[in-house]
């Protein structure tokens, strides 16, 4: 409170030390200088006070520059009365314009300092807000990597121990067969093609996950030549005969449709996974279409409709997440997904600068899966 208290008078004091400051050096003068000049040196040191220390300080300097203004400066000097009614209005138009002058510096300065705590008070919300996010930031990405091991977790036990499970019982039973000869020649047929199944499946797991880490780690190496979308098309459908093989295929592709500068054999697989999505969610003896055509922007479009339930709108990135799986009724095959597939897809179609998307499908089509990548430069 003291060093407040002490603060305080040494403003009071300086600002009296320069009024007087002026009065001793301009006194010795005041023949040869005007009143008006005077009335300005004084009018300064108010200013002075008011810019630095504020309006009371301000208000001391101007009493005390209007009594050495009177005393020392206007006729009759060193007398408090003042002779000639010009240097009456003089001094009081110095005291008036001392005191608005010293009102609005002071003021100016108090804006400023308001100005100045507010830019810190924002300042500091801004900072509380950045700290706020970055600990939003951080619970989100470990609710995202909780969820993201979960799905690992699950996807691991069941895509990997089902399999496993399969293969051992085969395997196990083929080699108490060698001993017993209980099982006929069908019968060791299909186990063996059990085994050969189910390690197709390990095979595809661990190359679905293998792909997802490429993709994420930017590391999916794209491998560009020239290729005929007709013949990419042709060697997608003929991967997925056999999932296609109990529903009717439409293919419409537009005449004359440039080539295209894209990895062939990682377009194909896109397309490979839409097919096999497809009838994956149709039912039996329903049509699938697929369809290339021009689009705009030097691009390619690719689609692939089906005559499945559909995907509401809300559910339509969603797909695209890593492990998700649509609802087992709305499955119409055996066959279990990954959850891998579309995820991978749109990582292989955004790497080569397309985009995918989910969209009504026309006729009587339900679903469209819609990809675009560019033609490429010449």
């Amino acid at each position: 409170m003291s060093s407040v208290r002490s603060t305080k008078w040494f403003r009071f004091g300086i600002s009296l030390v320069a009024v007087v400051a002026v009065t001793i050096v301009l006194e010795p003068f005041h023949r040869e200088i005007n009143a008006t000049t005077i009335a300005l040196a004084f009018l300064l040191v108010v200013l002075f006070s008011a810019t630095f220390f504020g309006r009371n300080p301000a208000l001391f300097a101007s009493l005390g520059a209007m009594l050495c203004f009177n005393y020392f400066f206007l006729p009759p000097v060193r007398n408090w009365t003042i002779s000639e009614p010009q240097n009456l209005v003089a001094w009081f138009a110095f005291t008036l314009t001392a005191i608005v002058a010293g009102e609005l510096s002071a003021y100016a300065r108090r804006r400023a300092e308001e100005a100045e705590r507010g830019k810190r008070e924002i300042e500091r919300l801004y900072r509380e807000l950045q700290n706020a996010f970055e600990k939003a930031s951080q619970a989100e990405a470990l609710r995202q990597s909780e969820k993201l091991k979960s799905s690992l977790l699950d996807a691991v036990t069941h895509d990997l121990r089902t399999p496993l499970t399969s293969i051992k019982a085969s395997v196990t039973t083929l080699i108490e067969d060698k001993r017993e000869k209980f099982l006929d020649a069908e019968s060791k047929t299909e186990f063996l093609e059990i085994i050969n199944e189910e390690t197709d499946r390990l095979n595809d797991f661990i190359e679905g996950m293998v792909g997802l880490a490429k993709i994420e780690a930017n590391a999916l190496h794209i491998r560009k030549s020239w290729g005929a979308v007709e013949e990419i098309v042709g060697n997608a459908l003929e991967r997925a005969k056999p999932q296609l093989a109990t529903n009717h295929i439409l293919i419409e592709i537009e005449r004359e449709l440039p080539p295209v500068f894209t990895d062939a054999s990682s377009l194909a697989e896109v397309i490979y996974t839409l097919l096999d999505n497809a009838a994956k969610y149709s039912p039996a003896g329903s049509k699938i279409r697929i369809a290339a055509r021009r689009a705009a922007g030097e691009m390619i479009e690719i689609s692939v409709e089906d005559e499945g339930r559909g995907i509401a709108p809300e559910m339509r990135e969603k797909v695209f997440d890593k492990f998700f799986r649509a609802p087992k009724e709305d499955i119409h095959t055996t066959a279990s997904g990954l959850g891998l597939g579309l995820a991978i897809a749109r990582g292989i179609v955004e790497s080569m600068g397309g985009r995918i998307r989910i969209e009504d499908g026309a006729d009587d089509f339900t679903t469209k899966f819609v990809f675009t990548v560019p033609i490429g430069d010449d």
